[in-house]
Protein backbone atom coordinates (compact mmCIF):
# COMPACT_ATOMS: atom_id res chain seq x y z
CA UNK A 1 0.00 0.00 0.00
CA UNK A 2 1.63 3.23 -1.25
CA UNK A 3 0.46 5.50 1.58
CA UNK A 4 1.88 3.14 4.23
CA UNK A 5 5.33 3.25 2.64
CA UNK A 6 5.75 6.98 2.05
CA UNK A 7 6.52 9.70 4.57
CA UNK A 8 3.24 11.60 4.40
CA UNK A 9 2.88 14.84 6.32
CA UNK A 10 -0.62 15.79 7.30
CA UNK A 11 -3.57 14.17 8.99
CA UNK A 12 -2.97 10.65 7.67
CA UNK A 13 -3.47 7.40 9.55
CA UNK A 14 -3.06 3.95 8.09
CA UNK A 15 -5.02 1.21 9.84
CA UNK A 16 -4.16 -2.31 8.75
CA UNK A 17 -5.84 -5.61 9.50
CA UNK A 18 -3.79 -8.54 10.70
CA UNK A 19 -4.40 -12.08 11.83
CA UNK A 20 -4.93 -12.47 15.56
CA UNK A 21 -1.59 -12.98 17.27
CA UNK A 22 0.56 -12.21 14.21
CA UNK A 23 2.54 -9.48 15.94
CA UNK A 24 5.78 -10.34 14.14
CA UNK A 25 4.01 -10.11 10.78
CA UNK A 26 2.69 -6.67 11.72
CA UNK A 27 6.19 -5.57 12.76
CA UNK A 28 7.64 -6.83 9.49
CA UNK A 29 5.08 -4.82 7.48
CA UNK A 30 5.52 -1.72 9.65
CA UNK A 31 9.30 -1.77 9.31
CA UNK A 32 9.24 -2.47 5.54
CA UNK A 33 9.61 1.19 4.64
CA UNK A 34 12.48 3.59 4.08
CA UNK A 35 11.11 5.95 6.71
CA UNK A 36 10.64 5.86 10.47
CA UNK A 37 9.65 9.16 12.04
CA UNK A 38 6.75 8.10 14.28
CA UNK A 39 4.30 5.26 14.83
CA UNK A 40 1.38 4.40 17.05
CA UNK A 41 0.17 1.29 18.86
CA UNK A 42 -3.36 0.95 20.19
CA UNK A 43 -4.04 -2.02 22.47
CA UNK A 44 -5.33 -2.93 25.92
CA UNK A 45 -2.29 -5.17 26.48
CA UNK A 46 0.53 -2.93 27.75
CA UNK A 47 3.08 -5.76 27.57
CA UNK A 48 2.28 -6.29 23.90
CA UNK A 49 2.50 -2.54 23.29
CA UNK A 50 5.93 -2.33 24.93
CA UNK A 51 7.16 -5.35 22.96
CA UNK A 52 5.98 -3.78 19.71
CA UNK A 53 7.41 -0.35 20.55
CA UNK A 54 10.80 -1.94 21.19
CA UNK A 55 10.78 -3.62 17.76
CA UNK A 56 9.40 -0.76 15.66
CA UNK A 57 11.96 1.18 13.64
CA UNK A 58 10.58 4.64 14.44
CA UNK A 59 11.92 7.62 16.33
CA UNK A 60 8.77 7.97 18.42
CA UNK A 61 6.19 5.34 19.32
CA UNK A 62 2.89 6.52 20.75
CA UNK A 63 0.90 4.00 22.80
CA UNK A 64 -2.88 4.53 23.01
CA UNK A 65 -2.47 8.13 21.89
CA UNK A 66 -0.93 9.97 18.98
CA UNK A 67 1.05 13.17 18.48
CA UNK A 68 0.98 14.18 22.15
CA UNK A 69 4.55 14.95 23.11
CA UNK A 70 6.72 17.23 25.17
CA UNK A 71 8.42 19.82 22.97
CA UNK A 72 11.55 19.53 25.13
CA UNK A 73 11.91 15.77 24.51
CA UNK A 74 14.45 14.52 21.96
CA UNK A 75 12.90 14.33 18.50
CA UNK A 76 14.01 12.55 15.35
CA UNK A 77 13.46 9.53 13.20
CA UNK A 78 15.11 6.41 11.90
CA UNK A 79 16.22 5.56 8.36
CA UNK A 80 15.49 8.38 5.88
CA UNK A 81 13.39 10.25 8.45
CA UNK A 82 16.38 11.96 9.97
CA UNK A 83 19.83 11.54 11.32
CA UNK A 84 20.13 11.73 15.09
CA UNK A 85 17.91 13.57 17.51
CA UNK A 86 17.19 17.22 18.13
CA UNK A 87 16.97 18.53 21.70
CA UNK A 88 17.79 16.83 24.96
CA UNK A 89 21.02 15.28 26.24
CA UNK A 90 20.81 12.43 23.72
CA UNK A 91 22.07 14.52 20.80
CA UNK A 92 25.31 12.50 20.66
CA UNK A 93 25.74 10.70 17.33
CA UNK A 94 26.54 7.57 19.32
CA UNK A 95 22.96 7.47 20.56
CA UNK A 96 21.05 8.04 17.33
CA UNK A 97 19.04 4.85 17.69
CA UNK A 98 17.42 5.99 20.95
CA UNK A 99 13.66 5.50 20.95
CA UNK A 100 11.05 7.71 22.57
CA UNK A 101 7.89 5.94 23.78
CA UNK A 102 4.85 7.89 25.01
CA UNK A 103 2.07 6.03 26.80
CA UNK A 104 -1.45 7.24 27.48
CA UNK A 105 -2.05 5.48 30.81
CA UNK A 106 -5.78 6.21 30.80
CA UNK A 107 -6.27 3.70 27.99
CA UNK A 108 -4.05 0.87 29.26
Amino acid sequence: MYIAQEESFGPVMVISKFKNGDVDGVLQRANATEYGLASGVFTKDINKALYISEKLEAGTVFINTYNKTDVAAPFGGFKLSGFGKDLGKLLSPLLISNLKVLINEKNT
